[in-house]
């Protein structure tokens, strides 16, 4: 019973922390490639990848029902998302990004609580409201010490993209492999994206060679290992858990940002990291004696009904 929490978890923290570079290497790309180019190259290299493990095994087809997801979640957290986030970026350093955009958790426990029937358990209610007193900590001591409106604007929209695209994609991960579900919506959003396909042959041709390299490294890592890791972890668990957990990214994206990019948030950014840090642990907690005491109840929770799916 314990290994796959153990397994979870290890997902969840491999997608934390390959997120929080994902602000920094956009940061650092969004110099030479603008940002529906930069989203374009992103989602296709993070589809050729997922879709050359995808076809080397047994695939299940989606339903007709499952479309609509699969739409949702492939235009709004793939398109939609990765769009506003890039152009947010050439507005906001990574560090501030980050704050803004860890909206989401909390959309996403509202929306999961209404329209998955998750509840609004008292600990992750408590938790969020915490972790987010440290997105807003670390907000008031941005790098810059100011935010251009049009950048926080994206990064809203980018949160409500990425909240409704998680609660989406959680009935999926009842019926579908994590990695199927997640090579599909890559798809859709690069799809979505190929307007943008000249600027990205225009721009890329006139690029260097290291800068291209930034772009697979977004493909490949915090687009095709994450969002796997991520909807490996989230069919364990419920939506509005998980979305609490990405309020890791913000410290994380602090820290990589001051050694990479040489942003350096002021003092009061820490104390909403460790703020972040406590609470998720809140959101995450579950007694133990609590747990043991209802053995019946968890076969029938959501936590357990996707990881037969495995």
């Amino acid at each position: 019973m314990r290994k796959p929490g153990v397994a979870a978890a290890g997902a969840a923290a491999v997608t934390v922390v390959l997120w929080a570079s994902a602000f920094v290497a956009i940061r650092h790309v969004g110099h030479d490639i603008s940002a529906g180019a930069l989203s374009l190259g992103r989602l296709l290299v993070g589809s050729v990848l997922l879709g050359a493990f995808v076809f080397t095994r047994p695939r299940r087809w989606p339903a007709k029902r499952d479309w609509k997801f699969l739409l949702l979640c492939g235009l709004l957290w793939f398109g939609v998302y990765n769009l506003a986030l890039n152009e947010a970026e050439r507005h906001l350093d990574a560090g501030t990004t980050a704050m803004l955009v860890n909206i989401g958790p909390l959309l996403i426990a509202l929306l999961a609580g209404v329209l998955l029937h998750e509840g609004f358990p008292r600990q992750l209610v408590l938790g969020s409201v915490v972790a987010f007193g440290g997105v807003v900590l670390i907000g008031l001591s941005s790098s810059n010490g100011s935010a251009e409106t049009w950048g926080v604007v994206l990064c809203l929209i980018a949160a409500a993209a990425y909240a409704i695209g998680v609660v989406s994609q959680k009935p999926l991960l009842a019926r579908l492999p994590a990695l199927e579900v997640t090579w599909l919506s890559c798809v859709i959003g690069a799809v979505a994206c190929l307007p943008f396909g000249p600027t990205l042959v225009r721009e890329a041709g006139a690029a260097r060679a290291s800068t291209i390299w930034w772009v697979v490294f977004l493909g490949a890592f915090p687009t095709a290992i994450a969002f796997t890791t991520w909807a490996y972890a989230l069919a364990r668990t419920t939506a509005g858990r998980m979305g609490a957990t990405t309020y890791l990214v913000p410290p994380i994206t602090i820290a990589l940002g001051r050694l990479l990019l040489g942003e350096s948030p002021a003092p009061l950014a820490y104390g909403g990291g460790a703020l972040c840090l406590v609470g998720v642990a809140i959101s995450r907690y579950r007694r133990r004696a609590a747990v043991a005491a209802t053995p019946a109840a968890s076969v029938a929770s959501p936590d357990s009904k996707p990881a037969s799916k495995s």
